[in-house]
């Protein structure tokens, strides 16, 4: 099987990007995320949790005169505008930066209001960002803010375990302009790695399993990993070199994560959960 392209065209925000992208709140080092770079991963993420591992790279990579193949996203989850344009440059200043590539609207089920959107607009006036995405649980959601050609990046829950993307989602976008789609929680928080939540007899997933099921769909440009360490993102960036699932594999992923989910809704129901 062919490795995934090095470069992928995020939807209609025009961005240039690994089919990969790396976020770095789960703890992976300085060097691995400069490894990561070194081979074309070059979609960070720096959400709400910013550990120092993200902040150096970035600082490193811009120190290297490499900034212009960065790709970065910052994330609010602020619902003030005044808040959210404050966090956002303080997150700039941190990482020695002068502008993100991308501002993340974090949580949105329903829409921003309109002080939210008018606040994100001053910022992109002022040079803080340049493209803007939002994130949502409410699936459905998700076609109105693809119709809404102020976003040009969507954020969307996708694994083996939780699909709906592909009924909820996909079939009701027009297949001209679409916005960039980069999915998350492919692992589903790790739960798809795990033995003791497999099928009997059945071998957990790996971490390039995960990802390679996303990005065999052609709906998804760009899939994200959370490592924790090195070996994590390792493991990550073998999905790049492995390419898409087999009909077969994909069938054992499907399988697996409908498992997977069907365990965790018996479990949520005895516990209370």
């Amino acid at each position: 099987m062919a490795p995934f392209p090095h470069r992928v065209t995020l939807g209609r925000s025009g961005l240039e990007v690994s089919p990969l992208a790396v976020a770095g709140g789960y703890g992976v080092d300085r060097d691995s995320l400069l490894r990561a770079f070194d081979r074309g991963v070059n979609y960070w993420y720096h959400g709400s949790r910013r550990p120092s591992g993200m902040r150096d790279a970035v600082r490193a990579v811009k120190a290297a005169g490499h900034r212009d193949d960065l790709v970065l996203v910052l994330q609010s989850y602020s619902r003030i505008p005044s808040v959210m344009e404050a966090t956002f440059t303080r997150g700039l200043k941190t990482l020695h930066l002068d502008y993100a590539d991308v501002l993340l609207l974090g949580w949105f089920d329903h829409g921003p209001s309109d002080a939210v959107l008018e606040g994100a607009e001053r910022m992109r006036e002022k040079g803080l960002y340049k493209r803007l995405a939002i994130s949502c649980h409410h699936r459905p959601t998700f076609v109105k803010y693809a119709k809404d050609t102020r976003y040009d990046i969507l954020h969307v829950r996708y694994n083996a375990a939780h699909t709906g993307a592909e009924k909820d989602i996909f079939p009701h976008l027009s297949p001209d302009h679409r916005p960039g789609t980069v999915a998350y929680t492919a692992t589903r928080w790790g739960q798809l790695t795990r033995s003791k939540l497999m099928p009997p007899g059945e071998n957990p997933l790996r971490g390039r399993d995960c990802y390679r099921f996303v990005l065999s769909n052609p709906d998804f440009n760009v899939c994200m990993t959370g490592p924790k360490n090195a070996a994590e993102m390792d493991e990550a960036l073998a999905a790049l070199d492995d390419g898409p699932l087999s009909p077969d594999e994909e069938e054992r992923v499907r399988r697996i994560g409908q498992h997977v989910r069907g365990a965790s809704s018996v479990r949520s129901i005895v516990f209370g959960r």
